[in-house]
């Protein structure tokens, strides 16, 4: 039991609860212990992609942190809450209430590199401490802002109507979607915050393999979780394979580095026929270890 497991994390928990219930499925089905992880912490708020690395797929789990996401959000405007999204307690208000196109007019703004202050309550640390922890016990927080690439930003086909204005952002890591909404408002002669906030994509993984917790059980009690569980190599679908020989193999498993590897420069998975060994960086002809699977 080594890859993903790709949950459509429901309203209202968060991702360390999705992956005590991969675990408690894994159990549950008798599969032994593996170690869990996810790719990229959701608000409980929000819902959608959440990739949840089982085994040596741990591995790369730091990977898919790094990177880009799809969201869909829905800014409510007239109320800018302390959270930024409907959680929180409301600070601000205004009456303006822009329009489709007003919104889709500053919408250039917020694509590209973009500088932004991430909300206060977050997961970021502040001396040690979790801004939303010092932000809930009633201390001011002021985190610095930061650089990051929103690469696309558009309405969506699900426009929100009444409720607000539903966009579809494409971003890199460490991008804020309440701080991008929060600052579209501002930028409109307005306040607002998230009510609607979904992951569709989180780096190679999409909606289409998602499944839901309940359907997560059901594969454990089933003992079919084998059946909803992508591969290794699934999270790595941007990275080129590199066929290896038996021995070429056992070198890279020793930590050794392979010359005479007649490859671009760039990183590989490795594989022996079907069995990943590595994930490598070739340079000059030379394949060093980035990442070893102990499969």
């Amino acid at each position: 039991m080594h890859g993903w497991v790709i949950v459509d994390k429901p309203l209202g928990l968060g991702s360390t609860q999705v992956v005590s219930a991969v675990k408690r499925a894994l159990r549950q089905g008798g599969y032994g212990k593996f170690k869990v992880g996810h790719g990229g912490t959701l608000d409980p708020l929000a819902t959608g992609v959440l990739p949840v690395a089982v085994g040596e797929a741990t591995k790369l789990a730091g990977r898919m942190l790094d990177s880009d996401k799809v969201y869909d959000f829905t800014i409510r405007f007239g109320e800018q809450t302390d959270t930024l999204d409907a959680e929180g307690a409301v600070i601000a208000t205004s009456d303006v209430r822009p329009t489709l196109g007003e919104v889709e007019a500053v919408l250039p703004r917020f694509t590209g590199p973009i500088s932004q202050v991430p909300p206060a309550y977050s997961a970021l640390k502040v001396d040690g401490e979790r801004a939303y922890d010092l932000a809930r016990a009633g201390e001011e927080v002021v985190l610095a802002s930061r650089d990051v690439t929103v690469h696309a930003l558009h309405s969506s086909p699900a426009r929100g109507g009444m409720e607000g204005i539903t966009l579809t952002a494409h971003v890199s890591k460490g991008t804020y979607i309440r701080s991008l909404a929060r600052d579209i408002a501002l930028a409109l002669g307005t306040v607002g915050h998230v009510t609607m906030l979904r992951r569709t994509k989180a780096g190679p993984f999409t909606l289409a393999p998602a499944i839901s917790l309940d359907k997560l059980a059901e594969a454990g009690m089933g003992r079919t979780l084998e059946q909803i569980l992508l591969p290794l190599r699934a999270g790595l679908d941007d990275i080129p394979a590199l066929s290896l020989s038996p021995d070429q193999a056992g070198a890279l498993r020793q930590g050794r580095v392979l010359t005479g590897i007649a490859k671009d420069d760039g990183q590989y998975f490795a594989c022996a026929g079907d069995t990943p060994v590595a994930l490598v960086a070739v340079e000059g002809e030379e394949a060093r270890v980035v990442r070893g699977f102990n499969l």
